[in-house]
């Protein structure tokens, strides 16, 4: 389902349903850890009646829980861990049969090589399901990955499902395969979006907010990108053209981590120099453009949601606020699980206007219906991330028309992932949902023609 359609609230309905018939068996279900207490919470708010725990705390701790259920598995009906914990604790849970393991944002698992993606598969469970918004972020195999969660060996195996439909779909652009891929996955995929389900919903507008370089900012940029440019056609980063490849050869892993080391400079050159450069003192004009908004946005008595990748760039914008005499909250990786939740009640109930997040800490399980504008301080590689983030406010419970503004310093490199992002979305839309691109599918030409397009 689109985020913010209620699968929480599906799956607790099926756990009551399931329970209240006498069923006896425990189920499992695994979300990233800062949505450990949110289930929790919510499994007690809407079926108090079920008992529910969450496998947290110290080693010790959680085995002695497991071990409990494996001497009397009617004794929890609801179990909960993170995938990380899971991945640690996964030999304790040999012995206990599950009735539903439910995995929660599903796209935590889309490598299958990894151990987490190892870890929910080894479960021994008699009914699967997969929740997320965003089944495919990057790369159709990333699906094959749920699937084989699902129901192992129903999409083949991992290299023929790459051969037989991801090379033909995503490089031949082959009408057919896809017509047959969707075919095959159509009846087990519970697909809801917005516009069919929420009437009632209020609109989300998105606007692009533009900004221009000057003076010191465009001077730095400038110098930066031709470097970059420099280096790639002389080839500095060896095996620089090959970046769409996978590889295990160390050099070419260290030419793809400096190159993504260089736009990441380029990308923070836009959103302020004194990210990285710590004497520097001049103009940074997003940074104006985003407090016009801000200013604007509270003088007429909005809400306002406010993600940056970059969480110095939060203490940076925060710094500003306070400045300007504006209270906030701030929400990135390092927040506690139980100051976060706290955070967002409290967002719920007071008047404070400003909430900064960074995208990876908040585009998952939060309910921020109370805010109605969302600004995007910078533009990430995934619009599916993006996405989700917006979402923590364009959900159930939304009673406001919500705006978007994505904040873009024109012709920079933050320009042509916006454009990149709109070329490389079709094939999500095609097979399920939004989508977007990643920095590994980015070869050499993609990189110099987004240097050459965006030079102020």
């Amino acid at each position: 389902d689109d985020m913010g359609l209620g699968k929480t609230i599906q799956v607790i309905a099926l756990f009551e349903d399931t329970y209240s018939s006498g069923e006896k068996a425990p189920s499992l279900v695994v979300c990233p850890a800062s949505l450990v207490y949110n289930w929790e919470q919510e499994i007690q708010k809407f079926a108090p009646d079920l008992k529910v725990r969450s496998v947290v705390g110290t080693g010790p701790q959680r085995l002695e829980l497991l071990e409990k259920i494996k001497e009397d598995p009617s004794g929890c009906q609801i179990l909960i861990t993170s995938y990380d914990l899971l991945k640690r604790d996964i030999a304790h849970y040999e012995g206990i049969d599950f009735r539903f393991q439910i995995i929660d944002e599903a796209q935590y698992i889309k490598n299958a090589t990894t151990q987490s993606a190892r870890s929910v598969k080894a479960v021994q469970v008699r009914s699967r399901f997969a929740l997320t918004g965003t089944p495919i972020e990057n790369r159709l195999g990333e699906l094959w990955s749920i699937f084989d969660f699902l129901m192992p060996g129903f999409l083949f195996g991992n290299q023929y499902f790459r051969k037989e439909y991801e090379v033909p779909i995503t490089k031949d652009r082959d009408e057919q395969v896809l017509k047959r891929l969707k075919g095959l996955i159509g009846p087990f995929i519970l697909r809801r979006v917005k516009k069919d389900v929420l009437k009632e919903l209020p609109d989300k507008l998105e606007k692009v907010v533009y900004s221009t370089l000057e003076e010191e900012q465009k001077k730095l940029y400038t110098a930066n990108a031709l470097l970059l440019k420099e280096k790639l056609e002389a080839d500095d980063f060896k095996g620089a053209e090959k970046l769409q490849i996978l590889s295990d050869l160390m050099q070419l892993r260290q030419s793809k981590l400096e190159i993504l080391k260089e736009l990441t400079r380029l990308r923070q050159l836009c959103c302020g120099p004194s990210l990285f450069l710590e004497h520097y003192h001049s103009e940074n004009a997003k940074l104006d453009t985003c407090m016009e908004l801000v200013k604007q946005a509270i003088e007429n008595g909005h809400k306002i949601l406010l993600f940056s990748q970059f969480t110095s760039m939060l203490d940076l914008i925060e710094e500003e606020l306070k400045k300007e005499g504006i209270e906030c909250y701030k929400l990135t990786g390092a927040t506690p699980k139980e100051e976060r939740i706290q955070m967002v009640s409290r967002f719920h109930q007071n008047e404070v206007p400003v909430f900064l997040i960074s995208l990876k800490a908040g585009g998952t399980g939060l309910n921020l219906t109370a805010a109605d504008i969302v600004i995007h301080y910078d533009p990430w590689w995934n619009v599916a991330a993006q996405n989700q983030a917006t979402d923590r406010t364009h959900r159930i419970g939304q009673e406001k028309q919500v705006m978007v503004y994505k904040l873009i310093t024109s012709d920079t490199i933050e320009e042509n992932i916006l454009n990149l992002q709109e070329a490389k979305r079709n094939l999500a839309d095609q097979i399920v949902t939004g989508g977007g691109i990643s920095f590994g599918e980015l070869t050499k030409a993609d990189i110099l023609k987004m240097i050459e397009e965006s030079r102020p």
